[in-house]
């Protein structure tokens, strides 16, 4: 957007204001929903929010300031935080600029102007996000912060509606009020993405089963997302007889219907505990941000009709019909609301940013107190068990254990998942703890989400690795970025179970077996645990549970189908595989090695575990003595362990399950490499290929015989 059209919106107003003349008699006109002091705190934060866009561009223009995606046009959403209290939780649209002050109005001790140019300027003292980015965001004030990733984070409001009602439910303290409902905001685009309409479905579906479910949805509909235009009554005929989701319209640029509306509707869900929609008009001024030129796409009659919809016009109106101002006097607090804003602006402008990478990077992973592993004190040792028993145990220890544990996914309750995994647990421990879903990946990890904010330590399962891609984003968008972007004042503490990898026998396919996983390493922060043996998985469960419980952190748990079973590792009927869980956690990021060998280390891990041991065996045959290091750990990866197992023999095989681009074995060669490892390394992978059905999957899969002969070659070289 150009400065000329800056300069427009700010000329339209002071010119429109000052030639306004009553409508009507006073007499005549209708009473207005608040008082005349009230409709000046509310244009208050109507022209806080202005003039913050303003001085974005000003910075920008100067180059100051990094952010200029305003809220010009959308100023009447002040209604919804006037209608909406500090104790409801609020995931904002971002042109929720004056939403946010008037949350701020509501809570006494918070320099709300500042706060937002301190983000605009990327300071590293901004009190939100530390200078990483330009959200609205508050603990104290109840606003989650949001990035701009189009209705990413409309499954976690829903998750938070369910974690406030099913915290009372099960006595777990939540940092929500009882009665809070859930405010939810986003724009007309965003409404029509798959993870909006995922969201919404979710919440209607719960609501449709009697579940209490107190989420507000704000669509704030200005008929635009950047250039794509939004067909007229499409948001109303999408969302607006939707059985089971109560709909309210309102004129976002007449503060007194916004007012009326918002109240209603917020009332509706704080009353009734169930979902509604917002339909709140708006429009959109200066363009969608600072370098968007709106001419290109408009016409100068389409921009005119926005810019004679001005919330701030309408307010200024509303004050001069009521007399409660006179245009001059609105026009003179116009003007000190400038000046309020620019002199802060010039103050923020030359404040310092982020300083190095570690102060970047700081949030990502959080200064780590002791993991609080929950006790196994007086429990008699088990017997020896396979992974799924070992699995399902610790998973029924825990849930005696951590009163916030929830247990959820696709047919985990009744059924007990499709590989038994979760049998058992909803009749010990209810279905108020463990639960099943819609099959919708989104909403699954939105649900944990939402709830690890309302005082729980959710353990969803996504039921295989192939489901997790359409809903990746939960994790890297959501997940990722809310430590981040809030400077760890709120964490995302979960552990997501996945079913994955393959080897499957009689159970074939890409959508059964699925060995990608680097949409998962590269995601920030992201501790990945894969156990191959059932005492290893029952240790490590504990500490993904304690450190997100303890630290907040987010964590994946990869277990590999093919071992859930298994009882035999050389031979059949050997039953070598079972193993008496452990009683104690496994230290985060640290291996586990099988073995004394001096000619080889075999760096692996999951299926490749068992896979690696017998070809070591093989190898041992013809004088070949090879250890055999479990990573465990994928992220972080155990780098001390690692170096320590290959320096030992001074040559690294990675025997590597996962496909040869993007693979472990890539980060594991490097890893080695940065460290200085001067010995001989090789690797052996599954081919970059996706999982055939039947026996050509093994065409295509890491095999014991690749690893022997990659071995062999290794060492001849």
């Amino acid at each position: 957007m150009s400065t000329d059209a800056t300069d427009t919106t700010d000329a339209w107003f002071l010119e429109t204001v000052a030639a306004l003349t009553p409508g009507m008699p006073t007499g005549e006109l209708p009473e207005l929903p608040f008082s005349n002091e009230r409709c000046l705190e509310l244009f208050d934060a109507q022209l806080g929010s202005r003039h913050l866009d303003l001085a974005a561009r000003w910075l920008q223009a100067r180059g100051r300031g990094f952010y200029t995606i305003g809220s010009a046009g959308h100023e009447g959403n002040v209604a919804v935080a006037a209608a909406s209290k500090p104790g409801d939780p609020a995931l904002l649209h971002y042109r929720s600029g004056a939403f946010f002050l008037e949350r701020a109005r509501q809570v006494p001790g918070h320099r709300p102007l500042r706060d937002v140019l301190l983000g605009v300027v990327a300071a590293a003292q901004e009190p939100i996000a530390g200078g990483r980015h330009k959200v609205f965001g508050s603990h104290a004030l109840g606003v989650v912060p949001q990035t701009s990733t189009i209705a990413s984070h409309l499954p976690r409001a829903v998750g938070v509606a369910f974690g406030i009602e099913r915290a009372g439910r099960v006595g777990v303290a939540s940092p929500w009020d009882d009665d809070a409902i859930v405010v939810c905001g986003f724009g007309d685009a965003s409404a029509n993405h798959s993870t909006a309409t995922g969201a919404v479905n979710a919440a209607v579906h719960c609501g449709y089963q009697g579940l209490p479910m107190p989420v507000l949805f704000v669509c704030e509909d200005n008929g635009i997302g950047i250039s794509v235009r939004t067909p007229e009554g499409w948001i109303e005929s999408a969302y607006g007889s939707r059985e089971g989701l109560e709909y309210f319209a309102a004129d976002g640029c007449d503060l007194a219907d916004a007012y009326t509306v918002a109240a209603r509707a917020a009332a509706f869900v704080r009353e009734r505990r169930r979902p509604a929609f917002l339909h709140l008009r708006t429009v959109r001024l200066m363009g969608h941000a600072g370098s968007d030129v709106e001419s290109a796409y408009l016409t100068p009659a389409e921009i005119a009709t926005a810019q004679a919809g001005d919330p701030l016009v309408g307010t200024a109106r509303l004050l001069a019909d009521h007399k409660v101002l006179a245009p001059d006097e609105v026009i003179a607090l116009y003007e000190a609301k400038r000046a309020e804003v620019m002199a802060i602006a010039a103050e923020v402008a030359e404040t310092a940013r982020l300083g190095s990478a570690r102060e970047v990077m700081a949030p990502l992973v959080p200064s780590h107190r002791p993991l609080a592993v929950p006790p196994l004190a007086g429990r008699p040792a088990p017997e020896p068990l396979t992974l799924a028993q070992a699995i399902n145990r610790s998973l029924d220890e825990l849930l005696a254990d951590v009163p916030e544990l929830l247990v959820f996914g696709e047919d985990v309750a009744r059924k007990g998942g499709v590989y038994g995994v979760t049998r058992g647990l909803l009749k010990r421990h209810g279905a108020a703890r463990v639960f099943d879903t819609l099959l919708d990946e989104q909403a699954i990890l939105g649900l944990a989400l939402g709830t690890g904010l309302s005082g729980f330590v959710p353990v969803p399962e996504i039921q295989y690795l192939a489901y997790l891609h359409n809903a990746a984003d939960q994790l890297r968008g959501e997940a990722a970025t809310l430590s981040f972007f809030s400077n760890g004042q709120y964490r995302n503490p979960m552990v997501v179970r996945i079913a994955g990898y393959a080897y499957q026998k009689g159970f074939g396919g890409h959508f059964h077996n699925d060995n990608a996983i680097a949409a998962l390493r590269d995601i920030p922060g992201l501790i990945i645990a894969s156990p191959s043996r059932p005492d290893d998985a029952a240790g490590m469960l504990r500490t993904c549970v304690a450190a997100a419980k303890t630290n907040g952190r987010v964590c994946v748990f990869l277990e590999p189908i093919a071992l859930y079973h298994t009882r035999d590792l050389y031979e059949e009927g050997d039953e070598q595989w079972p193993a008496a869980p452990r009683a104690e956690a496994v230290d985060l990021g640290r291996g586990r090695t099988y073995g004394s060998g001096t000619d080889l280390t075999i760096v692996t891990f999951a299926n490749g575990v068992p896979m690696s041991l017998r070809a070591a065996r093989t190898l041992a045959e013809s004088g070949i003595r090879a250890r055999v290091l479990d990573l465990r750990w994928l992220a972080p990866l155990p780098i001390e362990d690692l170096l320590r197992e290959a320096r030992a023999t001074g040559r690294v095989l990675v025997a590597d399950e996962t496909r040869r681009s993007g693979g472990v074995s890539e980060g594991v060669l490097a890893a080695l490499n940065d460290a200085g490892f001067e010995g001989r390394t090789a690797r052996v992978t599954s081919e970059d290929s996706i999982i055939p059905l039947g026996d050509a999957a093994y065409h295509v899969l890491l095999s014991e015989t690749d690893i022997q002969q990659a071995a062999r070659t290794l060492l001849r070289g």
